[in-house]
């Protein structure tokens, strides 16, 4: 299953539910650039994350950290981290994702010692996953009987999913990860979430550098080494780009013009927005209207 519409809140919580019917787990495949936005956009999620690129490459971003995954890896991104993933140099990057509530990996009475040290740990918001591990083949192998398991349903396959997930979750912890636990970082980790948040809240109003920070409760300075550290961007740059992207599901109603599209985004001047659409999409804001309406 494809999903193109990935739907975010306002606090870049990931609206899509991932579970069947009677377990707190899916697994899909995602190719990025079908995605709605061309890219997998900033956001994160409660559940555990594995992913397996099994065509192209990509360029991922979990925090602050940018690495360049290749088919044939993967990557485990812990629960709550802020993350997003553009296709790189056209490879048609597609992976197998699966993602599962950290209650479900082991049962309660495990839970507290195999289990809530890793997910509380600061210094693993995610894990590389490289084949040539055997650990990492046995997760990969684990994933793909996973997916065919949830398309499959045979009978008692929860049973059998429930087994696989025990068995990736040991093979990731085998491999002998200190943990750590810093102060420091995770608050590090909130600021920049509650200054994202703010922006998702009132992207539609004017929006000055000073509001960004107190919601961080940071200085100018300080909010602007967030931004660069984080997302290599400035602040205000980010304040354009999401609402862009905001705009993109909004062209798309065939009732909307774009005049009303730019004062609902943010901007008081249309020949304003389109000029930072064309800048960001290649493209005015009228002709994608055209041709996301060509296409339906």
């Amino acid at each position: 299953m494809q999903i193109r519409d990935f739907r975010i809140d306002q606090n870049l919580r990931e609206l899509t539910e991932h579970r069947t019917v009677v377990l707190p787990i899916a697994c899909y495949e995602t190719t990025i650039n079908q995605n709605i936005n061309g890219y997998i956009p900033l956001h994160w999620h409660d559940e555990l994350q594995f992913i397996h690129v099994i065509k192209g490459e990509a360029i991922f971003q979990v925090n602050e950290e940018k690495m360049t995954v290749q088919e044939g890896e993967g990557l485990f991104i812990n629960k709550g981290c802020l993350h997003m993933a553009t296709d790189k140099d056209h490879s048609d990057c597609t992976y197998i994702c699966l993602n599962v509530s950290s209650e479900f990996v082991l049962s309660q009475e495990l839970f507290t010692n195999f289990v809530n040290p890793y997910i509380q740990a600061t210094n693993i918001p995610y894990l590389h996953l490289v084949s040539s591990d055997q650990w990492v083949r046995n997760i990969f192998s684990s994933m793909m009987k996973i997916n065919q398991l949830i398309n499959q349903q045979p009978p008692y396959y929860e049973i059998d999913i429930s087994v696989h997930m025990t068995f990736i979750w040991k093979n990731l912890i085998i491999n002998g990860i200190q943990l750590e636990y810093e102060e420091k970082e995770r608050l590090k980790n909130q600021r920049m979430k509650q200054m994202l948040v703010w922006i998702h809240s009132h992207y539609a109003e004017k929006i000055g550098l000073d509001d960004i920070a107190r919601a961080g409760g940071l200085s100018r300075s300080e909010c602007c080494r967030y931004f660069k550290r984080f997302l290599k961007k400035t602040a205000l740059n980010y304040v354009t780009d999401y609402r862009i992207q905001k705009s993109l599901l909004l062209l798309q109603q065939s009732e909307a013009n774009v005049t009303d599209v730019a004062y609902q985004v943010g901007y008081n001047s249309t020949s304003y927005f389109i000029d930072k659409f064309r800048k960001s999409m290649n493209m005015t804001p009228l002709a994608y209207k055209k041709e996301k309406q060509n296409r339906a």
